[in-house]
C-alpha cells in the first residue's frame, strides 16, 4: 500500500475541488536530473482555431455532464466520445458519445448520449461508499472497427483497488482487463504509484496493435514529486501488445519543474503527465498539466520518440545511469496560443482534417464538477514539425 498524501499537500483533485481554477516498439528513457534541460524555445506547432464551453451542471440522460478526462474521435467512422472521471459518486462511472462540428474557424460540441461503464458482472460500478469494485476513470481509446473502446482507471489505493486498463464495448459492457505490471500498482509503503497519480493517459498506435498507459506521476522509489524549480522524478509509460494484452514496453520520460511558484509560499504546486497522443507507430505527444495554487494552470506540449531510448520495463527503480534518456522537444506552450483561460486539460485527441490536409487537434478540461473551472474545448491546427 503507497503512503497516504501528507496533509499539508492535498491531492489535486482535492485542491481544484476546494479552489478552482483561480485560487513490440523500442523505448525511451528520462533524463537525469541534474540535465533537465531548460523549455526550448521557438515557434509553435499548434495554431488556436477555435474554442467552446459546455455550460456547467449540464445533464444528459440524468446524468451530470462534467469531469471530463478523456476524448477520443474515429475518423472512419465519426464518432466522437469523451470520458467523465465521476468514480460513480454522481452517477455510475460513464462516457459520452458527442457530435463535434470543426471547421477552421468553428468548433461546435454537443453531447448526445451517456453509456454507463459496466463491470464484469455486467453492473455498474458502485461509489466508494458502497464498498466493492471502485473505479477512477482517466483515459480512453476508440478501438477502430467500431468494436469498443479501451479505457483506464487511475484505482483507489483507499480502499486496495489498482489502476487497470480496460476494453469495453460501445455499449459499456466489459470485454476484458489487460494485465497492469505490479510495479505500476499501490504495492508497499514507499514503492508503487502515489495516490491520485496513476494511469492518467492512454494512446492507440495507428494500427492498433499497441496501446501506451502513461502514469502521471513518478512511482514513489523513482524519485520525488515536481517542485517549483526541480522536475522531480520520472513518469513511466507503459506498453501493451493488444494481441496478448501483457506489457511489452516502456518509458521513463521526466516533466519539467513546476513553471508557477504558488502565490502563497508553501503553498500546494504540482505537474504531471495528463495525456498521451500517438504521432505515429513510434512518436508520441505527452501533455505536461502543472497547477499552483493562486497562480493557476500551466499546460505544455512535448514529443518524444519512444525509439531513442531504453525499456525500463524490469527495472524495479530507475536509479541515474540505470536507462539511456531521450530528449523530449517543446510543441507548444499553451500560455501563447490564445485560450481565454488555461484551466485543467486532461483530454487529447485527432480531429477531422483540415481542407489544407493539415491535422486538427482537440483538448478538452476537466472542470472537477465545480462552478470555478470550466468544460472547455479548443481546437488547433498542427503544423507538423520539420
Amino acid at each position: 500500500m503507497a503512503l497516504p498524501p501528507s496533509p499539508a499537500l492535498p491531492s489535486r483533485r482535492a485542491v481544484l475541488r476546494a479552489g478552482g481554477a483561480a485560487c513490440v516498439l523500442s523505448a525511451m528513457g528520462c533524463m537525469p536530473r541534474q540535465d533537465a534541460p531548460a523549455v526550448p524555445s521557438g515557434p509553435s506547432r499548434l495554431r488556436l482555431l477555435a474554442e467552446t464551453r459546455l455550460p456547467h451542471g449540464l445533464r444528459v440522460q440524468g446524468t451530470t455532464v462534467g469531469g471530463l478526462s478523456a476524448i477520443d474521435h474515429d475518423p472512419a467512422t465519426g464518432a466522437w466520445v469523451a470520458l467523465s472521471d465521476d468514480r460513480s459518486e454522481l452517477q455510475p462511472a460513464r462516457f459520452y458519445r458527442l457530435a463535434v462540428t470543426l471547421s477552421a474557424a468553428t468548433l461546435v460540441v454537443e453531447v448526445t448520449e451517456s453509456v454507463t461503464l459496466l463491470q464484469a458482472n455486467g453492473q455498474p460500478f458502485p461509489p466508494r461508499r458502497a464498498g466493492g469494485e471502485v473505479v477512477d476513470p482517466e483515459g480512453m481509446r476508440l478501438l477502430p472497427g467500431g468494436r469498443g473502446v479501451l479505457w483506464c482507471s487511475e484505482g483507489e489505493e483507499r480502499v486496495h483497488q489498482p489502476p487497470t486498463v480496460r476494453e469495453a464495448r460501445l455499449d459499456g459492457t466489459h470485454v476484458r482487463d489487460l494485465p497492469v505490471p505490479a510495479l505500476l500498482q499501490f504495492t508497499r509503503p514507499g514503492t508503487g504509484a502515489r495516490v491520485n497519480q496513476a494511469l492518467e493517459g492512454l494512446a492507440l498506435t495507428p494500427d492498433a496493435r499497441f496501446a501506451w498507459a502513461a502514469m502521471e506521476g513518478p512511482l514513489h522509489q523513482d524519485g520525488p514529486e515536481p517542485g517549483v524549480g526541480r522536475p522531480g522524478g520520472p513518469c513511466r509509460l507503459t506498453a501493451f501488445d493488444l494481441s496478448s494484452g501483457r506489457a511489452v514496453r516502456q518509458v521513463a520520460y521526466l516533466p519539467d519543474a513546476v513553471p508557477l511558484p504558488p502565490v502563497v509560499p508553501g503553498g500546494y504546486a504540482d505537474n504531471g503527465i495528463s495525456e498521451v497522443l500517438m504521432l505515429d507507430g513510434a512518436r508520441m505527444l505527452v501533455l505536461e498539466r502543472a497547477y499552483s495554487m493562486g497562480a493557476g494552470n500551466s499546460l505544455r506540449l512535448y514529443e518524444i520518440d519512444t525509439r531513442s531510448g531504453s525499456d525500463t520495463l524490469a527495472l524495479e527503480r530507475l536509479r541515474e545511469g540505470s536507462y539511456h534518456p531521450a530528449p523530449k522537444r517543446l510543441v507548444a506552450d499553451f500560455a501563447h496560443l490564445g485560450l481565454s483561460l488555461l484551466d485543467n486539460t486532461e483530454g487529447m485527441c485527432w480531429g477531422p482534417r483540415l481542407p489544407n490536409g493539415r491535422r486538427t487537434l482537440v483538448v478538452v478540461s476537466e472542470d472537477n464538477f465545480s462552478a470555478r473551472q470550466v468544460t472547455q474545448f479548443a481546437a488547433f491546427e498542427y503544423l507538423e514539425s520539420p
